[in-house]
C-alpha cells in the first residue's frame, strides 16, 4: 500500500482521535491502514426531508475508511450508529424501476429453484417494504416473517396476508425462536458496524440446522477501480469484495456453497449453510494482493475524478446550461456531497413518487418528477446508476426532452 496522507482530524478533539475504532470488525486485526476520508458528510441519504433548510443543515459524520491487511476488509473507523436515524422517513425502495423489478423476479425465481424452496419458511432480515420477501413467498408458495424498522404497513396493504408477517425492528437474539429453511439478507450487511458479531449471532440462531442463508452486498472491487467515489457514503460502514465477504462467513463456522456477482457487476451475493468452514464456492486465492493494488490505485487516483467532475459542472454552470441528476438516492446524495456541488444543480429528479418534493440532504437540490423536466429542460442529465441508462433514456423519450445524458 502507499503511503496514505494522515487523518485529518486537526478541528477534531484528542479524544476523536482516540474514539476512532481500531481493529477490524471482521477479524479484530489491528493491521489497518487509512486511504480515503471525507469530513462532514450526511449521516442519511434517503430520508424524506420536507425543507431545504432541513436538508441543508442535517447531521453529519465523518468518513474514514481503513482497509484490514489481513482479511481484506474496509470499513469507516469513524461510523457511529447512534447518528443514524431508521424510521418511517426511511425511503430506499427501488421498487418503482422496471430494470430493478426484472432483476428482483429472476433473483427470486433463481433462488427458488436452487434451493427448492417451496412450502417453506423464510426470514428476511432487512426487509424494507417487504417487495422481495413477498416475490419468494408469492412465486414459491412459502410462508415469511420480515424485520426492518422502516416497514411501513400503510404501504403494503397489497402484501397483507396470513403467510406473510413483518416485524417493524432490527432482528436480533431476541427473535431466535423464529426458525427459518432460508435465511434471506439483501442490501443491509454494508449498514452493519459489528460485522463477525452479527453473523456470528444468526449462527447461534440457526443452532447447526439445515437453514440455508443468502446475504447480498454492494460489490465494491468496482468502487476502486472505477474510481467510484458516489458509492462511499455514511451509512455504508461496511465494504466487501468476495474474499473478506467469504473469510467472513467461513470464520463464523458456515460453509460457503456459492458466491457470485449480479446486477452488471454491482451486487456479490454469497449463499452459505452452518457448517464446518467448507468452502465450495470459486477460490479466492491471491484476493488480498489484489484489493491492495485497487485500493492504492483508488488513493492516488480518486481526487482527479473528483477534479474531472468539478470542473465539467463549473463548466457547464458558467456556459449558463442546465444540469440536473437522474437518481436521488444514496449514490446521488454521495455524488453532490463530495463535489460539494450546490449552485451548479438545483434538481435532482427520481421515479419514487414518495421522494417528489423533498430535499437531498446535505446539497438542498429539490427532488421532482421526470415530468418536471418538460418545462425545466435541461441541458444535461447526469445518470448517477449506468445500470438504468436504458430505462432513463427511454423515459426522456416518451417526454419528448431533448438532452445530452452523462454517466457517472
Amino acid at each position: 500500500m502507499p503511503k496514505t496522507k494522515p487523518v485529518k482530524i486537526m478541528k477534531k478533539s484528542k479524544n476523536y482521535h482516540r474514539s476512532l475504532s481500531k481493529s477490524c470488525p471482521n477479524c479484530y486485526s489491528s493491521q489497518i491502514d487509512v486511504f480515503y476520508e471525507l469530513l462532514d458528510v450526511p449521516v442519511n441519504s434517503v430520508l424524506l426531508l420536507d425543507s431545504r433548510e432541513e436538508a441543508i443543515n442535517f447531521p453529519r459524520g465523518d468518513i474514514i475508511l481503513g482497509f484490514c491487511n489481513s482479511c481484506g476488509f474496509i470499513f469507516n473507523l469513524a461510523f457511529n450508529t447512534d447518528l443514524l436515524e431508521y424510521s418511517n422517513r426511511y425511503e430506499a425502495t427501488q421498487g418503482f424501476s422496471s430494470t430493478f423489478n426484472a432483476f428482483h423476479r429472476e433473483l427470486a425465481r433463481r433462488l427458488i429453484d436452487r434451493n427448492d424452496l417451496h412450502n417453506k419458511d423464510i426470514i428476511e432480515i432487512g426487509c424494507g417494504q417487504g417487495e422481495f420477501l413477498t416475490l419468494l413467498c408469492d412465486m414459491g408458495d412459502n410462508r415469511g416473517v420480515g424485520f426492518d424498522p422502516v416497514y411501513n404497513s400503510v404501504r403494503n396493504e397489497r402484501v397483507v396476508r396470513e403467510s406473510i408477517k413483518f416485524i417493524r425492528d432490527f432482528y436480533s437474539e431476541k427473535y431466535n425462536q423464529i426458525h427459518g429453511d432460508f435465511v434471506c439478507c439483501k442490501m443491509t450487511l454494508e449498514h452493519i458496524s459489528e460485522t463477525a458479531k452479527f453473523i456470528s449471532m444468526i449462527g447461534h440462531a440457526l443452532q447447526e440446522k439445515e437453514t440455508i442463508v443468502f446475504f447480498q452486498v454492494p460489490e465494491t472491487a468496482r468502487i476502486w477501480r472505477e474510481l467510484a467515489f458516489w458509492d462511499i457514503y455514511y451509512e455504508h460502514c461496511s465494504y466487501f469484495n468476495q474474499g473478506s465477504l467469504s473469510r467472513l462467513f467461513l470464520e463464523n463456522d458456515f460453509d460457503v456453497i456459492d458466491l457470485e456477482s449480479g446486477y452488471d457487476n454491482q451486487y456479490l451475493m454469497i449463499t452459505a449453510k452452518p457448517g464446518s468452514r467448507i468452502y465450495t464456492a470459486t477460490e479466492n486465492e491471491g484476493d488480498l494482493t489484489i484489493l491492495k493494488q485497487d485500493i492504492s490505485f483508488f488513493a492516488e487516483h480518486y481526487q482527479q475524478k473528483l477534479d474531472e467532475w468539478k470542473n465539467k459542472l463549473e463548466s457547464i454552470y458558467k456556459a449558463g446550461k442546465r444540469a440536473i441528476i437522474w437518481g436521488a438516492s444514496s449514490k446521488g446524495v454521495a455524488f453532490l456531497t463530495t463535489l460539494k456541488i450546490i449552485n451548479e444543480i438545483h434538481y435532482a429528479v427520481d421515479i419514487n413518487p414518495y421522494k417528489q418534493n423533498t430535499y437531498v440532504a446535505g446539497t438542498g437540490q429539490k427532488i421532482v418528477s421526470p415530468e418536471f423536466l418538460r418545462e425545466y429542460k435541461p441541458d444535461y442529465v447526469i445518470i448517477m446508476n449506468p445500470v438504468y441508462k436504458n430505462e432513463v433514456a427511454g423515459m426522456l423519450d416518451n417526454l419528448e426532452i431533448d438532452t445530452e445524458l452523462l454517466i457517472v
